[in-house]
C-alpha cells in the first residue's frame, strides 16, 4: 500500500505530468472512488481548470487548482497513475482520465477501488476535518513526545495514527521498530524517552531515505528495507532471535523475537 515515501513518487510523476496542464476534458469509467461529486459533477468541475502545483501530506495528494480548489488523491492499496497519448495505452483499471490540452492523457487507475478521490473547495479545511497530523518528515522531537509519552496505547499503534504523525504505515512501522529493537506490541509509557527519541530518530531517517530513492510500490528493489528481513521464520540479526508474525493494533505486523523488546 502506498505510504508517504510511495506517494511522494506519485507526487513527483504527478507533477511532471500535470503541473501548469489545463483539463481539457475527463472521463469517468467508474465512480465508485469519487467520494464526494458524482461522474459528471467531478468531470464538470475539473474541465477547463488549471494544475498549478501540487502538496503531499503523509499519504494524502493534493493537486491545486487555478480557482484554488484542489482535487485529493489518495492512492488506497492499489492506485496508481499512468500518463499516456494513444487510448490504447489506457490501463484497463483506469477510474477516470484527465486529457489535458497539450494532447496528453493521465489516467487514474485502481484494481481494487480503495482510492479515496475528492474535489475540494478548501483543503486546508479538509485536513482539519479529518484530523491529519504533521507530515512524518515533518514532525519535531519535542511534539513527537509531547503526542505519545505515557501513553498507553502500543507504539506501532502510535506510528500508524495519523492524526499523530501522516504517513507511516504498517510496513514502515515495522521497519522503524525493528530498527531501534523495540518490540512493536510495547507500550509508549513503559519506552523510555531515549527509545522514544530512537523511534523518532529512524521514522525520520525511513522517511528520508524512502523519499530520496523514489520507490515504486509496485517494484521494490531487493535490497528495500523488508526485504532483507521480514519473512517469517528467518533468523535475526547476527543470528539473534526469530522472525515472527503477529497482530498489533489490528494490523499483520512482524518482528524479531529475541531481537526486539
Amino acid at each position: 500500500m502506498p505510504e508517504l515515501p510511495e506517494v511522494h513518487n506519485f507526487k513527483l510523476y504527478f507533477d511532471a505530468a500535470a503541473t501548469g496542464q489545463t483539463i481539457s476534458g475527463v472521463t469517468v469509467h467508474d465512480d465508485h472512488i469519487l467520494r464526494n461529486l458524482p461522474g459528471p459533477a467531478f468531470a464538470d468541475a475539473l474541465t477547463g481548470r488549471t494544475i498549478v502545483g501540487s502538496l503531499r501530506r503523509g499519504k494524502y495528494l493534493f493537486a491545486h487548482l487555478d480557482n484554488d480548489h484542489s482535487l485529493l488523491l489518495h492512492f488506497g492499496m492499489t492506485g496508481d497513475l499512468k500518463l499516456y497519448q494513444e487510448t490504447a495505452d489506457r490501463n484497463k483499471f483506469e477510474r477516470f482520465a484527465l486529457h489535458f490540452a497539450d494532447g496528453n492523457t493521465l489516467g487514474f487507475d485502481d484494481p481494487r477501488k480503495f482510492a479515496r478521490i475528492l474535489y475540494l473547495q478548501d483543503h486546508v479545511a479538509y485536513i482539519q476535518e479529518i484530523k491529519l497530523g504533521p507530515d512524518a518528515l515533518d514532525l519535531t522531537l519535542e511534539d513527537w513526545l509531547d503526542a505519545v509519552k505515557g501513553r498507553k496505547a502500543t507504539i506501532k499503534g502510535l506510528l500508524l495514527n495519523q492524526s499523530i504523525l501522516a504517513g507511516v504505515g504498517n510496513l514502515y512501522a515495522d521497519e522503524i521498530c525493528y530498527r531501534t529493537r523495540i518490540h512493536p506490541a510495547a507500550h509508549a509509557c513503559d519506552l523510555s524517552d531515549d527509545q522514544l527519541t530512537d523511534i523518532h530518530t529512524e521514522t525520520v531517517a525511513v522517511m528520508k531515505y524512502g523519499t530520496e530513492n523514489a520507490p515504486y510500490y509496485k517494484d521494490y528493489p531487493e535490497d528495500w528495507f523488508w526485504h532483507v528481513w521480514r519473512e517469517e521464520g528467518k533468523a535475526g540479526p547476527e543470528g539473534i532471535g526469530e522472525v515472527k508474525v503477529t497482530k498489533v493494533a489490528g494490523r499483520t505486523t512482524y518482528f524479531v523475537e529475541g531481537w526486539q523488546h
